[in-house]
């Protein structure tokens, strides 16, 4: 998927140009595979507080989202779509991934499907480097969702083979019939967990 021919698109066009597709959708899924641990999160409130070390504010940050995710979900809804998200996860969960967890917990309760995965079943997958950051649109684009060296978002590159995005919308499909629901795995991994800290390993 990194050697596909596609368009380099900085972060505004993505955007731009994802929200499009979205729109010209017609029923279906659009999957978003998330494969790193650690991402550098712009412009977020919440990911501000937890640099600021306010967890109390991170979890009033995430659950006063709840009146707009609901609003997503039902926007999908009514158009016949799904977002279908696939966290792969590794063990130990480093903070970044905990910090999100609480945030995916609340999209999943508020209607989002979010599943989970273990690292170790992608492993076959992930020679010579790990799975890249997708977004698939129906059977028409792809976006592997590009990061500079701090896992900061940058932009993406567009792939419009409809085979190859057939092949990725079939794969990641294939994994997410092997995952788990992410409130099982919120409970068994996350829930246990003191209080992450950008110190106890927010980035990798």
């Amino acid at each position: 998927m990194r050697a596909a021919e596609g368009t380099v698109l900085d972060r505004p066009t993505f955007h731009a140009d994802s929200d499009r597709e979205e729109e010209r959708l017609d029923g279906g899924a659009v999957w978003k595979l998330e494969r790193a641990q650690y991402f550098n999160e712009l412009d977020d409130p919440a990911w501000d507080a937890f640099v600021a070390g306010d967890w109390t504010r991170v979890l009033r940050t995430f659950a006063g989202e709840r009146d707009w995710i609901r609003e997503d979900v039902a926007r999908y809804t009514d158009r016949g779509l799904e977002f279908r998200r696939l966290r792969i996860v590794e063990d130990p969960p480093s903070a970044y991934l905990q910090w999100e967890s609480h945030s995916h917990r609340i999209f999943e309760e508020c209607g989002h499907r979010i599943r989970a995965l273990a690292a170790a079943e992608v492993a076959d997958l992930e020679s010579p480097t790990t799975l890249p950051e997708l977004m698939v649109y129906g059977k028409r684009v792809l976006y592997q969702v590009r990061y500079d060296e701090a896992w900061t978002p940058i932009g993406a590159k567009r792939v419009d083979d409809s085979e190859l995005v057939a092949e990725a919308a079939r794969a990641i499909g294939e994994l997410w019939e092997r995952s788990e629901p992410f409130q099982d795995y919120f409970r068994r991994a996350i829930a246990p967990l003191p209080t992450p800290t950008m110190e106890g390993g927010g980035a990798q």
